[in-house]
């Protein structure tokens, strides 16, 4: 196995325009990762608090500050409008289609972030934080969907992991951002750190204007000429080529087989491999959030501050930064080591460095070198679940559903994750700051989440299939014929469904299996080579 990812030499050509797009598309990370990183710095500068407080001082500085449940309102609002926001992605994406459904999706999060910035009291600032998740829970379904349906399939999961990439972009432009402003002594401490989200959002608008609408949505939608044209942008080919005709016609077939099979409901999802698969996402979406990485994000200043650490903005920075870097290897490791060796290195190196940390905070907390420790082992956490946890959720989510049902399917699985993100947002004060009706865990909520990265360990075990160098279609083939998670490395793609269509109907129709009209498909491939033989045409080979 070579170092570098290489595309195929039998692929005709060109992937450059698709992983141009799909990094394009990656940029909407940007609005969901610097929105998430703005309120944590926000909620602890001065004037922010000095303005929106309701007369509560905090105890440690005696300062005015939000309470508690207001802190947890600001922050979990923004998740709660997520998860509804993601609910919508499928209608959306349906109806409108991909590219304009992220186009409708950022003039929604700019309501948001117009509403946040002329906000002098918490009610309009809460409302505001509510729509732009709103927008951001839309955007997040949708640009794996985008990715997902237009990269080749040798560089999927990098092209899609780099959605988390743009994440961690954001979250550290946000760090920089309220560390440059926190000591104005005006409304703009906290203003500025918020406008600056109109420059995202006018960036994706323009950027998704120019862009093709994804060659499976117009197949979805029976418009083949469309389709053709889509995917020759995409790949740089003629509509003509043949192989360009080849990969359109096997998406139709597998779409066409998919849709005899059943309807496309709410209800129907739930059923069969489809269901196994949703709760496999879901699930994965969830745990993703139960790792902890959103308690450094949203809460890591104040946590640090309340640790006793110096400049604990300059920490958030750094954690950022750290956020960054380590995105990157993990775009290299998911093409080269697979997505299920990944996230099993991710979960136990986080499990590891969380129960560190939270034995070094609890048993001597006020020690300096225990200081040192908590950030450094932080920052090796954030390590291994940036290159694993943070881009390979977004990759296997966008890759496990048929497309009748992908939209619907990748709308659920990250409502899931924004459900938890929100519990997490909301909880969070209650199980670490000290006072009548909170936990005051402080550093041993490290070992709540620890727990649940050596959960992720079984999990990944036990449900998620190793779908590296796969295309969307062969997936379906992969559930159908693999009923095991940890079988599905040695698992080879044998079936052309553009040759099930032709034959469906002589081995009893809809009803009939995917094995069985794959045997018959090899029995008059048999046939039609014992007939070349016989009458002295060229001995063709196949493979079934």
């Amino acid at each position: 196995m070579g170092v570098m990812i290489k595309k195929p030499a039998d692929v005709p050509g060109s992937a450059l325009p698709a992983i141009l797009i799909g990094l394009f598309v990656a940029f909407g990370g940007v609005l969901f990762g610097y929105d998430t990183g703005t309120i944590g710095g926000i909620l602890a500068m001065p004037y922010w608090r000095d303005t929106f407080s309701t007369g509560y001082r905090n105890p440690e500085d005696g300062e005015l500050d939000v309470t508690g449940s207001q802190s947890s309102l600001i922050v979990s609002l923004l998740s709660a409008g997520t998860f509804f926001g993601a609910l919508t992605a499928a209608p959306t994406a349906d109806i409108l289609g991909r590219r304009i459904g992220m186009v409708a999706s950022t003039g929604v999060f700019t309501l948001g972030v117009v509403l946040q910035t002329i906000a002098t009291s918490i009610p309009l600032f809460v409302a505001g934080r509510f729509w732009a998740g709103f927008g951001v829970g839309l955007i997040s379904a949708i640009i794996p969907l985008y990715q997902s349906e237009t990269a080749p399939k040798w560089i999927r999961g990098a092209v899609v992991g780099c959605y988390q990439l743009a994440i961690t972009i954001g979250l550290l432009v946000a760090a920089i951002a309220n560390n440059g402003t926190k000591d104005r002594n005006d409304t703009g401490s906290y203003r500025i750190p918020i406008a600056i989200q109109f420059v995202w959002a006018i960036i994706m608008v323009v950027g998704m204007l120019i862009l093709p609408e994804t060659p499976r949505y117009w197949i979805k939608k029976g418009k083949h000429e469309k389709a053709a044209k889509s995917l020759s942008r995409l790949r740089r080919l003629d509509v003509d080529h043949p192989a360009l005709v080849e990969e359109l016609a096997e998406v139709r077939a597998n779409h066409e087989y998919e849709m005899s099979l059943g309807k496309a409901s709410y209800v129907d999802i739930v059923r069969g491999t489809v269901g196994k698969r949703l709760a496999t996402g879901c699930l994965l979406q969830a745990l993703q959030q139960l790792t902890g990485v959103n308690f450094i994000f949203y809460y890591g200043t104040s946590f640090f501050n309340n640790a006793g650490i110096e400049n604990p903005f300059i920490v958030s920075v750094i954690t950022g930064v750290v956020n960054v870097a380590s995105t990157v290897p993990g775009l290299y490791l998911v093409e080269k080591w697979g997505r299920r060796p990944l996230l099993l290195f991710g979960a136990v190196g986080m499990f590891v460095c969380q129960y560190i940390v939270a034995i070094a905070g609890t048993v001597d907390p006020d020690n300096t070198v225990t200081n040192k420790v908590l950030i450094a082992f932080v920052c090796i956490y954030i390590f291994f679940f940036a290159s694993s946890w943070g881009p390979v959720a977004w990759v296997v989510t966008g890759e496990l559903f048929p497309l009748k049902v992908r939209a619907k399917c990748l709308s659920i699985t990250t409502a899931s994750n924004w459900l938890l993100n929100w519990a997490i947002a909301y909880a969070t004060p209650y199980m670490v700051n000290s006072g009548p009706g909170n936990a005051n865990l402080q550093s041993k909520v490290f070992f709540v989440w620890g727990t649940f990265c050596l959960i992720c360990c079984f999990f990944v075990w036990a449900l998620i299939y190793e779908t590296k160098g796969l295309s969307l279609e062969q997936v379906d083939e992969l559930y159908s014929k693999c009923s095991k998670a940890w079988q599905s490395k040695g698992f080879r793609p044998t079936v052309s469904y553009a040759e099930v269509q032709e034959i469906r109907g002589s081995v009893g129709g809809r009803h009939a299996s995917l094995a069985d009209i794959e045997a018959d498909v090899g029995r008059k491939r048999s046939v039609a080579h014992v007939e070349d033989g016989k009458y002295g045409g060229e001995k063709t080979s196949y493979e079934v």
